[in-house]
């Protein structure tokens, strides 16, 4: 692999995910030696003056096989079982592993509600903070024993990549048995660097037949989209591979890059466009979209035509252009209810409609994230 020219041969801070299949030999057996492998790995790290952060799955397939069980439970409260069962068994391994390395793990359990809620995401981002400060390792996983579909992330890909968006890591590694994006019409190559997420590149893409993982390429891939907006490089690559993260960060291992995709967003905006899961969608007309796209302009009521989904004012929604393409998110002024009557309207015929309002835009722009 060529090293990409904005790699650091020491970053700052990375944030390194770890899949089921990475982590054990079959359903429920954990294999320790690969734990203590990367601890290893990691610790050599830590000692550099990198801050690390791991995302660790597992537990779902730990309480599988310490229950006997061969296959996923379909049932939400026996996969939540499995999960509350495999998550200390998870967590003494890591700690077994970094024991001797003189690091203590620190087990954080989030949902997706932990960080869509502005106050709990500042929250979960000044404790990492201060685990960090206090030398440990934190080892960060869904909290799958509540965890709902409403509040679920969904796959530990798309979990790490909200993390190291949400810590600013310089570089997000996941880690799994895929060996990084592979072009199956030349070769079966490996693609080495990714400067951009194109569609080509998503039709690379397949999903995962294991009976204990989440997800595959296409959910990487999301990821890596994801923690690129917030100028985090990333790493797809083999967790089994020797000394595969200081390989990767040195350029030299076997796996895929994916470049950063351009200024990364401000911390605020991140959250609007990627911790939230929106209500509803504000549709505008062909003038609006280069005014937000490309003047970063605030939503006006007269650039509006229509609305769906029920939202409140103060909800997070989706903005779409006439053709149904999305191009931003935002929290709304108005709610759902709202929008026939000022939708194409001007300025003065709103402040007819909502005398007591101070502030008419649709969605300020200080509160608009262009996708």
């Amino acid at each position: 692999m060529p090293v990409p020219a904005n790699l650091h041969p020491v970053p700052r801070r990375v944030v390194v995910k770890l899949g089921t299949g990475v982590l054990t030999r079959g359903v429920g057996q954990l294999d320790a030696d690969r734990i203590a492998a990367i601890s290893t790995q990691l610790a050599g790290l830590r000692r550099q003056g990198t801050e690390i952060i791991v995302v660790s799955s597992g537990a779902v397939g730990l309480g599988m096989g310490r229950l006997g069980l061969k296959r996923r439970p379909a049932d939400l409260t026996r996969k939540q079982a499995c999960a509350a069962i495999g998550q200390s068994l998870l967590m003494q391994t890591w700690q077994q592993g970094f024991n001797p390395h003189q690091l203590t793990v620190a087990q954080v359990l989030l949902t997706h509600e932990d960080l869509r809620s502005r106050e709990r995401h500042l929250g979960v981002k000044a404790t990492l903070g201060a685990l960090i400060d206090y030398g440990t390792i934190p080892v960060i996983n869904e909290n799958d024993t509540v965890s709902a579909a409403e509040i679920k992330f969904g796959d530990n890909d798309t979990l790490s990549a909200m993390v190291a968006s949400l810590v600013q890591a310089d570089h997000l590694l996941i880690l799994s048995t895929a060996p990084g994006l592979i072009d199956y019409a030349n070769g079966n190559r490996i693609i080495p660097v990714v400067e951009k997420i194109t569609p080509e590149i998503e039709a690379l893409a397949g999903g995962t037949q294991s009976e204990t993982a989440v997800g595959g390429m296409i959910s990487k891939l999301a990821a890596a989209k994801l923690a690129g907006r917030a100028g985090c490089g990333v790493f797809i690559a083999s967790g089994a591979e020797p000394d595969i993260i200081p390989r990767l960060l040195r350029g030299e291992g076997p796996g895929t890059f994916f470049a950063p995709a351009g200024l990364p967003m401000e911390a605020k905006k991140r959250w609007l466009a990627y911790f939230q899961r929106p209500t509803g969608t504000i549709f505008v007309n062909p003038c609006a979209v280069p005014v937000l796209r490309e003047q970063g302009r605030s939503l006006l009521a007269v650039g509006v035509t229509h609305a769906t989904g029920e939202f409140a004012a103060g909800d997070i929604v989706n903005v779409a252009g006439p053709d149904g393409t999305l191009i931003a998110r935002g929290k709304c002024g108005f709610a759902s209810d709202q929008i026939p009557a000022l939708a194409g309207q001007k300025v003065d015929a709103l402040r007819a409609l909502f005398p007591q309002r101070k502030r008419l835009e649709v969605i300020h722009r200080n509160d608009l994230a262009l996708l």
